[in-house]
């Protein structure tokens, strides 16, 4: 486990940060830029010195103001935004150079064990110059698991990638985090890596954590929204697959469904889907004769007005669900709390883990 209470001012900006993160499990840091969150991965990594506090990984007392174990012999694992490969070095030195680094009493990965796990067998040849933005971020990650650390951390890493590179690296990631049992923490911005990745979000905001929690909780609602209107992130079970159609079936809070696009994961596995209000209409009665798939039955739980022509719905479906309507469409159908409606989701508006 990773413990961290630490504050500290830099240049006039204050910061004060106090959670957990237990092994097995990513817990992000998730802000906006300039929120503190990598000032706190660098306390936590030793870059940085707190003015107080107390860092502790593993039961060992990195930091508590009178200790402070330099960053080498910390024995934690880091990945930057920018891979930071030797340029002059082959893949494979690179990752030789992780596991001459490793501490000898402990041992997670093998050089076989992560070459196999991050897919990256064919480059060890290479130079880091002639690799993708997503090759060059799956052999630092690969150099850091070499070095054996006793957690992981990991600042915005894939921020410099375009979208095909980020979906190139995000299972992979997944792979570590499910096979090695390490504690990650993780730096981001982006919702999307986060409901795909973490269990635990702190949220922070101008240098202050304003929450901690699971994921469902800490980015559904207004509070991570945008100019289209707050998000829902709900926990789906897999329920069946339809190969003919490329389609499968979730099942969301009290025994409803979703139909979303394949997900490759077994019947019975756990997924996160992550909805726009802008992408949730709402009709009086299950309509007929349209191609939105989910159509689920809901009540009203809580209406607001973020301005005079927008309302906001938050839905009871066995789980939280928001909806963004026209202040028209609201007064036509009469909504009010516990006035029954259907909300309809359209399928491709879907973001699954």
């Amino acid at each position: 486990m990773i413990e961290v209470d630490i504050a500290l001012n830099l240049d006039g900006f204050d910061l004060a940060a106090a959670f957990d993160v237990p092994d097995g499990s990513v817990t992000a840091l998730f802000g906006r830029s300039g929120s503190g969150k990598s000032t706190i991965i660098d306390c936590v990594a030793g870059l940085r010195r707190p003015d107080r506090g107390r860092v502790v990984v593993a039961g060992e007392t990195l930091f508590d103001g009178t200790i402070n174990v330099p960053p080498e012999r910390r024995h934690l694992g880091y990945v930057f935004q920018d891979a930071r490969l030797f340029p002059h070095l082959s893949v494979e030195t690179n990752l030789r150079y992780g596991e001459r680094r490793a501490r000898t009493d402990r041992r997670i990965a093998t050089f076989d064990d992560v070459v196999t796990l991050l897919g990256i067998g064919h480059l060890l040849a290479r130079r880091p110059g002639t690799l993708s933005g997503g090759e060059r971020q799956r052999v630092a990650i690969g150099r850091a698991l070499l070095a054996q650390p006793r957690a992981l951390l990991m600042d915005e890493p894939l921020a410099a990638l375009d979208r095909e590179r980020k979906a190139e690296v995000l299972p992979y990631i997944e792979r570590l985090r499910d096979r090695f049992g390490l504690p990650i923490l993780y730096v981001s911005h982006a919702v999307e890596e986060v409901v795909r990745l973490a269990r635990t979000v702190v949220r922070i905001e101008h240098g202050r954590i304003t929450g901690i929690g699971p994921v469902e909780e800490m980015l559904s609602g207004g509070a991570i929204g945008d100019e289209h209107g707050p998000a829902t992130v709900l926990r789906a079970i897999v329920k069946r697959h339809d190969a003919r159609f490329g389609l499968t079936a979730l099942e969301v809070g009290a025994g409803r469904e979703l139909v979303t696009p394949a997900v490759e994961r077994p019947i019975g596995g756990e997924v996160r889907v992550r909805i726009l209000a802008r992408d949730v209409s709402l009709a009086l009665e299950r309509p007929t004769g349209i191609s939105i798939q989910n159509r689920l039955e809901a009540s009203v739980a809580e209406i607001t007005r973020p301005s005079p022509f927008i309302v906001d719905v938050r839905l009871d479906i066995g789980a939280p669900l928001w909806s963004r309507v026209s202040a028209k469409a609201a007064e036509e159908l009469a909504l009010a709390p516990g006035k029954r409606v259907v909300a309809l989701i359209k399928t491709v508006a879907l973001e699954r883990e």
